[in-house]
């Protein structure tokens, strides 16, 4: 029997198992068949990839995706579709209270592979503007863990945000709550860092497997001190098996926080987008785009693979299944062209860093179907108009929609 699929001649890198040489990757149905130095066996399709570089699928463990019911949430499909990625978790837009809606309305019809965080907050993150932990009665530890632990195929742990912003007067309390409902469900957290919360009292409460995500930041309270020096307690967190996660987002990226904590020999475990309505076009667009900035500041290319495969299918607990191109595994891939020129890289701040390298997507594979960029390029801007459109409306730009408040409907 032929194989489905025979992808020739690329440089395949595959972290999880210490791979970078070039190969040829066959997959039957929906499952990576074989990888070896040359695949002669016949074969429905054979795609040639020499010049490209292939790896395992790319598995994004930070964005918004209830698309229609939150002020963040964009649709899923074409924009990871299109850039490698095949596996995506939100990151805490459903709580408790409208789980089973994301995942009837947003999970299920997906045909990327879709996960969450599941906030704390039984509200979710509904409604960006205010702080879905000002109101600490939001926070219920027993309904979280159930819905965590009850649909633990979708669910990967549960979300936390803490800065100043989203806790009001309750300090780290929001996030012992997170850490009682993950200690029952037996799932890591995930904590978001931002100013008006000092992180060494985040980190003294966190537990080895968790994560922490925007590690870049540079609203304050941040990973480095005053002179640019990453915190002990930073340090002391990761040997204990703290994970720490990019999460760039349209606030939480910054080239300042980002420059000292390479330079002191600090670098993220994980690399994700924080894509949501309000980041998508402007500054993040992709996860590659992201990626292409960690490459051009220095994180050698194999490294910045491993942090967008194997180290966040680890961090939610998948490395069994995901993030790897082991044979029996989903036939999840990812194909790129890594271009040379002159490229223009911006952070949260509008900073802008030149670089020589960007990863430029060549095709996807989900569940061992193709999906090149092309064809997902009306699907991709139909994405980005519905995005405009709620980024539209939650900055009250009521220009953009054609309306002025007292305008007669």
């Amino acid at each position: 029997m032929p194989y489905d699929l025979v992808f020739h001649g690329a440089t395949v890198i595959d972290p999880s198992q210490d791979l970078n040489a070039v190969r040829d990757v066959a997959v039957q149905g929906d499952r990576i068949a074989a990888v070896a130095e040359s695949i002669d066996e016949p074969a429905i399709e054979r795609v040639d990839l020499r010049g490209k570089i292939l790896t395992p699928g790319w598995v994004d463990i930070h964005t918004h995706l209830y698309a229609g019911s939150t002020t963040w949430g964009i649709q899923a499909d074409a924009i990871c579709l299109s850039t490698g990625v095949t596996t995506v978790v939100d990151a805490g837009s459903p709580g408790w209270a409208n789980f089973l809606g994301f995942k009837e309305n947003i999970v299920d019809p997906a045909r990327t592979q879709i996960l969450a965080f599941v906030h704390i907050s039984g509200i979710g993150l509904t409604y960006g503007p205010l702080g879905e932990m000002e109101d600490i009665r939001y926070a219920d530890p027993e309904r979280t863990a159930y819905v965590v632990h009850n649909w633990s195929d979708i669910c990967v742990g549960i979300k936390v945000r803490q800065g100043g912003m989203q806790v009001g007067d309750n300090g780290v309390e929001p996030l012992r709550r997170a850490v009682q409902a993950a200690e029952w469900a037996g799932k890591p957290i995930m904590a978001h860092i931002a100013v008006g919360v000092p992180l060494p009292e985040i980190l003294a409460l966190m537990r080895p497997a968790d994560i922490v995500t925007h590690c870049y930041q540079g609203t304050g309270d941040s990973v480095v001190d005053n002179d640019g020096r990453v915190l002990p307690e930073v340090r002391e967190a990761r040997q204990r098996g703290i994970y720490f996660d990019v999460g760039h987002g349209g606030g939480s990226f910054s080239y300042g926080i980002a420059k000292q904590a390479l330079a002191d020999n600090f670098v993220s475990d994980v690399i994700s987008t924080d894509l949501h309505a309000m980041s998508l076009d402007d500054p993040v667009e992709s996860l590659p785009e992201t990626a292409s900035k960690l490459l051009n500041l220095g994180v050698p290319l194999e490294d910045v693979i491993r942090q967008t495969t194997a180290a966040p299918a680890t961090a939610i607990g998948r490395s069994d299944q995901l993030g790897t191109l082991r044979s029996g595994t989903v036939a999840d891939l990812a194909a790129f062209e890594l271009q040379e020129g002159t490229f223009d890289f911006f952070d949260v701040n509008d900073r802008r860093e030149v670089g020589s390298q960007k990863l430029q997507p060549a095709l996807t594979v989900r569940a061992g179907k193709i999906y090149r960029p092309a064809d997902l390029a009306a699907e991709l801007e139909e994405t980005r108009r519905r995005a405009a459109q709620i980024k539209a409306l939650t900055n009250k730009d009521f220009a953009f929609l054609g309306w002025k408040p007292g305008d007669q409907q």
